[in-house]
């Protein structure tokens, strides 16, 4: 049975550099050359064994450039025990992805979280306490959060108490390909 001690990895991703296509819907917008190229670079990274990211549960956005995106870390090794695809992650704010968090089962012990800006770097500011955990870590995010930028956030217990100022920063790391 999971306690209230549980550690838990909560990683934020801004999705990859989207295709400018003028005339097509936001949503239905994918990768550019580059992004493809970064979310590989994303992938390398987290399948890094120095990294001990196995990931539980993926979350993320509907949009084709995350979906995209999901597929690039994926084929470049990273390793995804189980995905799902949820609309209320597009373009959501911070509260609504918190929401979404909020439902994560307790068996559940690392969660990456791909989504959009503003979104995504607001709930990274928001989570962590009061610039809490590494400091070469919160003074990198604190310069922007770029696509495929990556926020690897800790907190102890369950997902249904995950709450602003209830996490630490680890590492903010941005891979590029």
């Amino acid at each position: 049975m999971t306690t209230a001690k549980t550690q838990r990895t909560l990683i934020l991703l801004r999705h990859a550099k989207a295709e400018q296509a003028h005339g097509k819907p936001d949503h239905q917008r994918g990768l550019a050359a580059r992004g493809r190229h970064d979310a590989r670079a994303v992938g390398r990274w987290l399948s890094d064994p120095s990294q001990g990211a196995a990931i539980d549960l993926v979350l993320c956005s509907t949009s084709e450039r995350t979906r995209q995106t999901l597929d690039g870390l994926c084929a470049a090794g990273a390793l995804v025990r189980e995905s799902r695809f949820d609309e209320r992650i597009y373009n959501a704010s911070a509260a609504s992805l918190l929401g979404v968090l909020l439902e994560v089962p307790d068996s559940v012990n690392t969660v990456l979280l791909v989504g959009h800006a503003p979104g995504i770097p607001m709930l990274a500011m928001a989570l962590a306490i009061g610039g809490t955990g590494s400091t070469e870590a919160i003074e990198r995010l604190s310069k922007g959060f770029p696509t495929s930028s990556l926020a690897i956030l800790g907190f102890e217990g369950r997902w249904a108490a995950l709450a602003p100022e209830t996490a630490y920063q680890r590492e903010f790391v941005v891979p590029r390909g």
